[in-house]
């Protein structure tokens, strides 16, 4: 056996051929994983989070190729030169923007795993809304606008705010809420300078509070799913200095089963029978609106971004990124074994959330010391001082991350909203060549 992984992520976090371990009869986590592995990493991903590029004898890959970002349109031409070369049979991607291209390798090299048919309706979404909708799930109001009149025409009838995106985006990257005929003229002049386009959606403002419920499913069948709430607005990555709470819920709140039914129903309208996406990890947004009701925003087909693996290994004991790896490589997962039977999905052992601070452009003076509180679980700056950083250019660009678990939501959500207080108070940017920012 032979992995190609397209990487799109710091590396230190992802040992991958350790992860691939204990592959056969014989092998135990001590053995290293024997077979070929060929990594396609993004230098600008490395980078941001303040790591050293790795050189030749830095990593123990078979093969390891740095692209300035994965968005190079040499990278699906170099994969499939480097997967004949090495007679891949297995094709391994985490993020949302690899998932397209892992497909399409199994395709042309008939290897197995997911392919586009079984991918789309995790990425598209105006088809995700669509088949959503016809389960009888509620999304917001949308179309694909192929001109600018036609986006017009949309914002008329639903009135402001409106919300425009790509529709395959992901990150929260190009999103707007539009205010106003105004803003929406300035950009619709943008979007629409070359001319009829079909890559956008816009959608109707949906108000209220954004969840989310993160999970794995094995063999078509989900082991251990739980959702969070986001205490902050996904869309302020560029304007938000302050820490942005994640928080999951408690087990009695009503909303938990609820939001756990919904996403159940989701998976099974975005996965027909014959999918191939049998086993693999999911991120759901939800809306919880002021008048309680349920409206889907959208769903992935892998994990969520920021901190939320971390997250679910608190609430599980179980590494979503290890058990994905594993089976996209084809590997049994011993970690989840037996963890579900008659009884239904795990629960969690306690409640966790995470605290985020954005990037921000400027010269760091100054970053936050490592919190030693023994319910801290993790820790994580990406910048160093001294260094001259832009701004945040999605919601996942993050200046500091923490992870922190309790055993309710309400002492989660104090925690970290403290410790929050005083990593901000302990960070200093300020303008190169001026005052603090």
């Amino acid at each position: 056996m032979s992995v190609l992984v397209l990487h799109r992520n710091p590396l230190a976090a992802f040992p991958y051929r350790r992860w691939l371990s204990g592959d056969a009869p014989g092998l135990d986590d001590r053995t290293p994983y024997p077979g070929d592995l060929v990594v396609l990493a993004a230098r600008d991903k490395i980078e941001s989070a303040g790591e050293q590029l790795p050189g030749p004898l830095d990593h123990d890959f078979t093969h390891l190729e740095l692209f300035g970002t994965l968005d190079d349109e040499t990278v699906p031409a170099r994969a499939l030169a480097l997967a004949e070369r090495h007679r891949i049979t297995h094709v391994i991607a985490h993020h949302e923007a690899d998932v397209a291209l892992a497909a399409r390798l199994r395709e042309r090299l008939g290897l197995d795993g997911p392919r586009s048919a079984d991918i789309r309706p995790f990425r598209d979404k105006a088809l995700m809304k669509k088949l959503a909708r016809q389960a009888g799930i509620e999304v917001a109001p949308h179309t694909v606008p192929g001109s600018a009149h036609q986006a017009r025409d949309f914002a008329a009838r639903h009135g402001f705010p409106v919300v425009l995106k790509h529709r395959e985006g992901y990150n929260s990257i190009g999103l707007r809420i539009v205010a106003d005929p105004d803003e929406l003229e300035a950009r619709l002049a943008d979007a629409y300078r070359d001319g009829p386009r079909d890559d956008l959606l816009i959608e109707a403002y949906v108000p209220g509070r954004m969840c989310h419920v993160d999970g794995l499913v094995v063999d078509g069948r989900t082991v251990a799913a739980w959702p969070s709430q986001y205490q902050y607005d996904l869309a302020s990555f560029g304007v938000d200095p302050g820490p942005r709470v994640d928080l999951t819920l408690d087990v009695a709140d009503p909303l938990t089963p609820r939001l756990l039914t919904l996403v159940e129903r989701t998976l099974a309208a975005l996965k027909p029978e014959g999918s191939r996406l049998r086993t693999h990890a999911f991120h759901a947004e939800v809306f919880h609106t002021p008048d309680d009701r349920l409206v889907l925003c959208e769903i992935a087909g892998r994990s969520g971004g920021a901190k939320i693996r971390e997250v679910f290994e608190i609430l599980f004991g179980i590494q979503l990124a290890v058990q994905v790896t594993r089976a996209e490589a084809g590997l049994p997962l011993p970690a989840v074994e037996g963890a579900v039977d008659e009884r239904g999905p795990l629960r969690p052992r306690c409640m966790a959330g995470q605290v985020l601070t954005m990037k921000r452009p400027g010269l760091v003076r100054s970053l936050p010391s490592v919190p030693d509180e023994e319910w801290v679980r993790g820790f994580w700056l990406f910048a160093e001082e001294g260094q001259v950083i832009p701004p945040a250019g999605g919601s996942a660009d993050f200046l500091t991350a923490t992870v922190g678990s309790a055993p309710t939501r309400a002492e989660c959500e104090r925690r970290l909203r403290a410790l929050g207080a005083r990593i901000v108070a302990e960070t200093k940017i300020v303008p190169v060549g001026g005052e603090e920012a």
